[in-house]
């Protein structure tokens, strides 16, 4: 069973040690990961499982599946659990149609992109609401003024349509920018921040985590498997993907984001880490960064049950410290993503 964890130092929520990323259930065909989406029927048994295994902390986000994902996760949920059990969080910033304003972190598109997802949800409110990017980290988005998004998002809590707020991935020098002018003015503050980090992309040590660290916020990361190449999906090389996801059009996404010499290299390290422990990469990988006391609940995507089995399983694994520089030690540093708007 997953253990229950504070969200940060700087907020009261509770979440579980793993959060369930929920990319992949919507509407098949529908959106960027259409072509390995699971319907609401698939994905039940999937939630049902996470609820026994002490999982209550469920990420997603209105671009997902073009609002699919949201009408899926909210309904399975409410089918699922009284609401005061879980934890829900949504996203706000990409852009959810070809018109002027619906994307973005304009005051209008967050007040009018947080309606719309409490709508397919189906819910009053979502416990944290995530800027998907920076307000000037959005492709094909104009560069809002800080200052209309962070009063903006200090209006949506005040509203009570999310509780508390999250980041995502952006450079560390702008989220304190953030940080610091919400403070200034009295606004809401960021508790989390969801951001790119697993044992092939390392860039977030050098500035973003230990800031979050070091000022209480959680760190969430997406991507603990690096989409699958941690977990062997890839086999060695991107020519060689192994399931549905890896084989269909997100191998190019990967490939975009994994750039690295050692990528490679590091996952059969993990490959030979796993054999040492009885265990499955994937395992050993969740479990590398569970070690990391900076931190909280890294957000898990799975298509199977058995897959999350296996990661709920990782939690209670603990990697000796000569192992941990073994996987680490390869590491080299790599163009850091957000520096070429890829992140």
């Amino acid at each position: 069973m997953l253990n229950a964890v504070q969200l940060g130092k700087i907020s009261g929520l509770r979440v579980s040690e793993l959060g369930l990323g929920t990319m992949n259930f919507g509407k098949p065909g529908q959106g960027h990961q259409g072509d390995w989406t699971l319907g609401i029927d698939e994905a039940r048994p999937i939630f049902k499982a996470a609820i026994d295994h002490g999982l209550f902390y469920f990420d997603c986000a209105d671009v997902y599946g073009v609002g699919a994902c949201e009408e899926v996760v909210g309904s399975l949920l409410k089918e699922l659990l009284p609401r005061s059990e879980y934890v829900l969080t949504t996203k706000v910033a990409n852009p959810m149609g070809r018109g002027a304003n619906m994307g973005g972190l304009s005051r209008k598109h967050i007040m009018e992109g947080v309606d719309a997802s409490l709508k397919r949800l189906g819910h009053d409110y979502v416990d944290q609401l995530v800027i998907h990017r920076h307000p000037h980290g959005i492709r094909n988005q104009v560069e809002v003024p800080i200052e209309e998004t962070m009063e903006a998002l200090h209006d949506v809590v005040k509203a009570g349509k999310a509780l508390y707020l999250g980041g995502s991935s952006m450079f560390a020098w702008q989220f304190t920018e953030l940080q610091m002018t919400a403070e200034a003015n009295g606004w809401t503050k960021f508790v989390s921040m969801q951001n790119h980090y697993n044992l092939i992309y390392r860039e977030e040590e050098r500035e973003m985590n230990p800031y979050c660290h070091q000022s209480g916020v959680a760190i969430t990361p997406w991507s603990p498997l690096a989409r699958g190449i941690l977990a062997g999906a890839y086999q060695g090389g991107f020519d060689k993907g192994s399931t549905n996801r890896s084989q269909g059009n997100d191998r190019k996404r990967t490939a975009n984001l994994y750039r690295g010499e050692m990528d490679f290299a590091i996952a059969d390290r993990v490959i030979e880490v796993a054999e040492k422990y009885g265990k499955k990469p994937a395992q050993i990988a969740i479990a590398w960064m569970l070690g990391k006391p900076e931190i909280t609940a890294p957000i898990v995507g799975v298509s199977k049950i058995s897959q999350l089995d296996d990661l709920v399983a990782a939690a209670g694994i603990t990697i000796e410290d000569d192992d941990v520089t073994y996987l680490e030690e390869l590491y080299k540093p790599v163009v850091n993503l957000l520096s070429i708007g890829n992140s």
